[in-house]
């Protein structure tokens, strides 16, 4: 099964995409992964994205599909695959479609984890994280058992992401729904968007998500 999980920063994609690799044996493809490890192998692709990404421009459409089309070329893709940020816009929902036929692939589901802005917002800006094994925390919602020390590790380092402060979480999330709302439509189109609630816990989502691919 191939799916396209969609959502703002903050929403558990990365979670929820674990899951999935976990129990149903895909694999996750991050764009920025399969841009780093194209980059580090010195693919042609890989050679043109790290020119562009030196000169400090933005990688192109062109690229990005290129990547893409590499990494489907790996056997591991064979048990399904989970596209996390990618596509962000119509073109590149299109441009997939078509590499996908080439290749004898078939997208099956969009899942939509659909959250609520205000809620997002205090939920990234509360997150920190173990700077010794990356272990994930909230200042309200998931603290140490044991203030200032990791449950995981016993560190007592933590680090918050610069970018995680409620003005940045807004505007990210305004520049998301203004790059999606499109793509939404445009899968919905197709009958393969499904919504689930981002907002519940994970358990929840979880089983949300295992409802409408099986369904």
């Amino acid at each position: 099964m191939n799916i396209i999980l969609l959502g703002p920063p903050g929403a558990g994609k990365g979670t929820q995409a674990r899951i999935l690799c976990e129990t149903r044996g895909m694999v996750q493809l991050s764009t920025g992964d399969m841009l780093r490890a194209a980059v580090a192998a010195g693919t042609e692709v890989g050679q043109k994205a790290d020119a562009v990404m030196k000169a400090g421009g933005l990688v192109s459409d062109d690229i990005v599909i290129g990547v893409v089309d590499e990494r489907l070329d790996a056997p591991d893709v064979s048990g399904g695959v989970i596209f996390d940020g990618f596509p962000r816009t119509t073109p590149q929902a299109k441009a997939l479609d078509g590499l996908l036929a080439d290749k004898g692939m078939a997208l099956d589901a969009v899942v939509n984890m659909e959250v609520d802005d205000a809620a997002m917002v205090d939920r990234i800006a509360g997150r920190y994280t173990c700077a010794g094994c990356g272990e994930g925390y909230h200042d309200t919602e998931k603290k140490p058992a044991k203030p200032g020390v990791c449950d995981k590790c016993g560190s007592t380092e933590f680090r918050r992401r610069k970018d995680d402060n409620a003005e940045t979480v807004a505007a990210r999330l305004k520049e998301y729904h203004a790059e999606t709302a499109p793509l939404i439509a445009y899968y919905q189109a197709t009958g393969k968007l499904k919504a689930v609630d981002g907002m519940a816990d994970i358990g929840a989502v979880t089983k949300a998500i295992a409802a409408a691919l099986d369904g």
